[in-house]
């Protein structure tokens, strides 16, 4: 089990962030609904409910759904209406979503339900959060949205286990949903009027991925800055290009942030050169890393900003607003907004894994470096980091198939009353896939550049490098002699995750920007 947060969140659909996401998701911090989200909620379903013993037709309330919107639906069949709705659209295929994904997707869709905007009962949407607080997570498989309505098909599957339905994750143990339920003390629910499709009409499966991701991306510049200023001393490289100066003049932030962590990182370094000491200029993949790091640094900045917006977001259909006394069918759900920062996010990232094989291939290759070929005192009968650059360049290059933008594509669903869709769920899983990958690559030049450094001698390393390659060596001792790599690999790998790497050296110089 994860860390519980003791403090409960207070939750009114209106200032969630993404570090919440990740206390509640990852960290376990329980959640409540505000006395006026609770106010919202209650008259909303109050005019729901007087619209239903109005008999008044209005869209998923007493009409069928997507084509079926102009069937009418009497009083007395608004029950089994929601619940053949869950039961149906539960369609999804595939591994199940990771638990922390599942937990910020349950919590995000009761955030978005307390804005007091989707008609349903309270009772209906405190057992979701039971849910959430007590550990009851359902089985939802990663397969079967198309972004629009919304992530229909996944919300579906965790619906069922409110229902009693499905399959949950309860203590660690898999088991049906009406037995997690029970074990967890928390009462099955029978959907009434507009409920089933105020819980699967949105963007919350999209989202929660796309948070954590955010999340992740934000510490892998972090690394990805400590990583490469390791591999900058290692290769002797110039420090001019990171001037202040240089980076002003342009303009763009993340550049002149890139370039300021480089030098805080580096700061004291005997092993870096200057402009005519050794060389007079290096290769881009040294000399320019604060403009690539940079420009992905302000596309995940971007990301982020839309991803908090929809965070707070009312995403179902309708929506109803009871003080002006209207419900309202529009297009909320629809994931665009999201499906385009998502493939944004993955080709950002990508960029990172990019040009950290190329620095990778500095660092082994004899050509471009006076190290020991491949990192290895005895070449020939080593192969050293020989196929560290292989793994590396194969992952890269997966990424570049990755980074094909989902959201250009788009396929009708519903009989065409559905006909153009967003693909933002698959455009979040991508980029989560993607961001995997570039953990892995950074964690591989992290690798070797430790590596590169045990050669040049590690006392005369900058101040956040010295601390990184400490922590590196807690971990992984220098490949005197070939051995199982992979071993080493993944304890990088563990390491980039963990933010390991980035919390020793923000204890050594302070906080990276």
């Amino acid at each position: 089990m994860a860390h519980i947060q003791t403090e409960r969140l207070v939750i009114d659909g209106e200032h969630l962030t993404i570090l919440d996401v990740v206390n509640v998701s990852r960290r376990h911090q329980q959640v409540q609904l505000s006395e006026q989200a609770v106010a919202k909620i209650k008259a909303a379903r109050a005019f729901v409910d007087g619209l239903v013993d109005r008999e008044e037709v209005v869209y998923g309330i007493t009409t069928g759904f997507g084509k079926f919107s102009d069937v009418y639906i009497s009083k007395e069949d608004t029950k089994a209406l929601q619940r053949n709705l869950i039961v149906s659209h539960a369609c999804s295929l595939g591994e199940p979503l990771s638990e922390e994904t599942v937990r910020a997707i349950m919590f995000l869709r009761a955030n978005a339900l307390s804005k007091g905007f989707s008609g349903i009962r309270l009772e209906t949407v405190n057992t979701l959060i039971d849910m959430l607080n007590k550990g009851v997570h359902p089985i939802i498989p990663e397969k079967g949205s198309l972004g629009a309505s919304g992530d229909l098909s996944p919300l579906a599957h965790m619906v069922l286990v409110m229902l009693g339905e499905g399959e949950a994750i309860y203590k660690g143990v898999r088991m049906t949903g009406k037995e997690a339920m029970e074990k967890a003390g928390i009462p099955v629910v029978e959907l009434t009027s507009k409920e089933g499709l105020a819980l699967i009409n949105g963007t919350q499966v999209m989202t929660a991925i796309g948070a954590l991701a955010v999340y992740d991306a934000e510490n892998l510049l972090k690394n990805a800055d400590i990583v490469f200023t390791m591999t900058l001393e290692a290769l002797k490289g110039i420090t001019n290009a990171f001037d202040e100066k240089v980076h002003q003049v342009r303009g763009h932030k993340g550049q002149m942030v890139t370039a300021r962590n480089v030098l805080r990182i580096a700061e004291e370094s005997g092993l870096t050169t200057v402009q005519g000491q050794i060389r007079v200029q290096d290769a881009y993949t040294l000399r320019c890393t604060p403009q690539i790091h940079g420009a992905s640094r302000d596309a995940i900045q971007y990301v982020k900003e839309k991803v908090s917006i929809e965070l707070n977001a009312a995403t179902d259909n309708p929506l109803i607003f009871p003080e002006a006394g209207e419900v309202i069918s529009g297009g909320n759900f629809h994931g665009q907004p999201i499906a385009l920062a998502m493939d944004f996010l993955g080709i950002a990232v990508s960029e990172l894994a990019n040009v950290s094989e190329r620095r990778l291939e500095r660092l082994v290759n004899p050509q471009l470096n006076d190290l020991p070929a491949f990192l290895t005192k005895k070449g020939g009968l080593n192969s050293g980091f020989m196929i560290t650059q292989y793994s590396a360049a194969s992952i890269v290059s997966e990424n570049k198939v990755l980074a094909h933008p989902a959201s250009v594509d788009s396929i009708p669903s519903s009989a065409n009353q559905e006909d153009h869709v967003s693909m933002g769920t698959t455009a979040a899983r991508k980029a989560r896939v993607i961001l995997d990958n570039v953990q892995k690559v950074l964690g591989i030049e992290a690798f070797a550049a430790a590596q590169a450094i045990s050669f040049r001698g590690s006392a005369k390393l900058g101040r956040g490098t010295a601390e990184a390659y400490a922590a590196i060596r807690k971990e992984v001792a220098p490949v005197d002699e070939d051995r199982i790599m992979y071993i080493e690999m993944n304890k990088l790998d563990v390491m980039i995750k963990n933010e390991v790497l980035v919390n020793t050296v923000e204890e050594a110089i302070g906080t990276l920007e």
